[in-house]
């Protein structure tokens, strides 16, 4: 389901949630990556478990982002109801250089935890 309209008040809530810069790097990383752990946006982002915490929750009270708990991990995504709204808006702030340097940040841990998924699928090959 997309969201076509919305309300003052949803409105409100969503231009509230993009008024504070870290949530903004936030919703940027979520917009690019179907969903992030919030280990992954405290590395990224270089933020504190506390902080990133208070604004996922702060996200998902507005109708932007949205869980899922696996195990001992919350995975969170942008609802998919928001997401064409949230696409368009980050139309006009792909190129701004604090975020694509989140996103390479991204992309040398994501190299990185590969290099390690295979470290570890090679021992017990070997073993």
């Amino acid at each position: 389901m997309r969201l076509k309209n919305f309300t003052l008040v949803f409105g409100s809530q969503i231009f509230k949630a993009f008024s504070d810069e870290s949530r903004v790097r936030i919703l940027y990383l979520l917009n690019h990556f179907p969903e992030l752990c919030i280990s992954d946006l405290e590395h990224i982002l270089g933020f504190t478990q506390t902080k990133t915490s208070r604004h996922l929750t702060y996200l998902k009270n507005s109708g932007l982002v949205g869980s899922r708990k696996q195990d001992q991990w919350v995975f969170y995504q942008i609802k998919e109801e928001v997401k064409d709204f949230v696409s368009q808006i980050f139309r006009y702030l792909d190129k701004d250089p604090n975020l694509l340097n989140d996103l390479n940040i991204f992309q040398v841990l994501e190299s990185n935890r590969e290099l390690a998924i295979h470290k570890i699928h090679g021992r017990h090959l070997i073993a």
